[in-house]
């Protein structure tokens, strides 16, 4: 389900827009959108991926506190092996945006391509999450979203280390993964996955 909080403005908006997750062997695909609030400035946004996880956390708090709207959707592991990764996160982007309760008139999105579907006009911006705020803004409540949705994974689906790896082909994850199979949580569609599988049944 979104999560979304608002608070009235008449003026332009503008969201970021950003996932977590597109790599993974396991787990949802999170996006989010970011209307941040130029009255309230967010000291230190930057790409996730840059930021320890107390310093995401940190952050996550402060952008679902100040941000005029915001919007994380997860989009299922059956949803992306039905559709592929790339269709999912372009549709997660488009949810993204119209689950604001605020009218985005634009969304700046990480990368280089725009969803066909979008609400408002969009721009691309490659290393987005790294150059505009409210994309920075973005990715760390993809980010945390889904890492805290993976720790709990965890303990539904003990044995794979969700909790340490959110998902990713680590060693480790793929080690657990040769021993006890794939879960219900694991993309059938991704290789390491989908080949583990194909042997299965050969035998």
């Amino acid at each position: 389900m979104p999560v979304i909080k608002s608070l009235a403005s008449t003026r332009p908006l503008t969201a970021g827009v950003d996932e977590a997750g597109r790599g993974p062997l396991a787990g949802p695909l999170a996006v989010a959108a970011v209307i941040l609030d130029p009255r309230r400035p967010i000291a230190g946004l930057d790409d996730s991926k840059k930021l320890s996880e107390a310093r995401r956390e940190a952050l996550y708090r402060q952008i679902v506190k100040r941000a005029l709207a915001y919007c994380v959707v997860l989009i299922d592991v059956d949803e992306i092996d039905r559709i592929n990764i790339f269709q999912a996160t372009m549709a997660g982007m488009s949810r993204a945006v119209a689950g604001l309760a605020l009218v985005a008139h634009e969304a700046l999105i990480d990368g280089n391509q725009l969803p066909k579907d979008l609400p408002c006009r969009g721009r691309a911006i490659i290393g987005g999450d790294a150059l505009e705020p409210a994309i920075s803004a973005a990715s760390i409540l993809a980010k945390v979203s889904r890492d805290r949705l993976m720790v709990e994974l965890d303990a539904v689906h003990p044995g794979y280390g969700f909790a340490i790896h959110k998902g990713y082909a680590t060693p480790g994850h793929l080690t657990a993964l040769q021993q006890l199979g794939p879960c219900l949580q694991h993309r059938r569609s991704f290789a390491p996955v989908r080949l583990l599988l194909d042997q299965a049944r050969l035998f």
